[in-house]
């Protein structure tokens, strides 16, 4: 199969305005995740809706598209940008991987992307990694970390969350880590090219509605979403803080 990157990148942020273009050491973070995802792919293009972004891409070698600025959501600027860059004269070949990167991971790994584009043949792919007694209570409960319960038969997931899930009737919350493992998604997502122009076309849904996790309204279309399971810390930027923490832990890569 063909796989093809490509990192959504926003200027307009509510909690982190300009993020795409903060500092990360010597380079703008939407370079480390570039670099980094072409290691693993040979074809990576950002999808933006800001010139700033636009030259700072070109300026650094890399390849980036101008796509408008009313999507709802990276999984509409992936298809836009596929659409209209080279890859998208086959636009519903069944051979065709779109793999979506999170503009805000400048650590993603390689083999991460390896491992969604393991999952396929399927429908759609993504990632999630299983908390550690070291992530504490705190970590599990935030609702800013999407919980996935899946199938171990099927290895589909079967439902994502802000909540805790699975609730663990009977046992104090303090020994929830130890009692049961639980998994946090990780927000990468691979769509086959004909399954992506699908799901941008549904309407949204009252449980993504509620919880603000647009793979639920494709859970509920009946689309088989396969889960990769990552032992590989990532470190997703949100607000300035988690910028500096970032910024701290590239010193302590050395």
């Amino acid at each position: 199969m063909r796989f093809i990157g490509i990192i959504p990148a926003r200027y307009a942020s509510t909690r982190f305005p300009g993020k795409p273009l903060a500092m990360l050491g010597d380079k703008p973070m939407i370079q480390r995740v570039y670099e980094q995802a072409r290691k693993a792919l040979d074809e990576v293009v950002v999808a933006t809706d800001d010139e700033r972004i636009y030259q700072a891409v070109e300026q650094f070698g890399g390849r980036a598209i101008m796509t408008r600025k009313d999507h709802k959501c990276g999984t509409d600027r992936c298809l836009e940008a596929f659409d209209r860059s080279a890859s998208g004269v086959n636009k519903d070949d069944k051979e065709t991987v779109i793999i979506n990167i999170q503009g805000d991971e400048p650590f993603i790994q390689p083999e991460q992307i390896e491992a969604i584009k393991a999952c396929f043949p399927t429908e759609i792919a993504t990632l999630v990694k299983p908390f550690t007694e070291a992530d504490g209570l705190a970590a599990l409960e935030n609702p800013n970390t999407p919980k996935v319960v899946f199938s171990r038969e099927t290895g589909n997931a079967l439902l994502f969350s802000r909540s805790v899930i699975p609730y663990l009737r009977g046992i104090d919350r303090q020994d929830w880590l130890k009692q049961h493992k639980h998994y946090k998604h990780i927000g990468m997502y691979a769509y086959r090219a004909d399954i992506l122009r699908e799901i941008t076309r549904l309407p949204q849904t009252e449980a993504e509605l509620a919880e603000s996790l647009e793979q639920l309204r494709w859970l509920e279309n009946g689309y088989q979403i396969r889960v990769a399971e990552t032992q590989v810390q990532s470190i997703g930027i949100d607000t300035p803080e988690d910028l500096q923490k970032a910024i701290r832990f590239l010193e302590e890569m050395g």
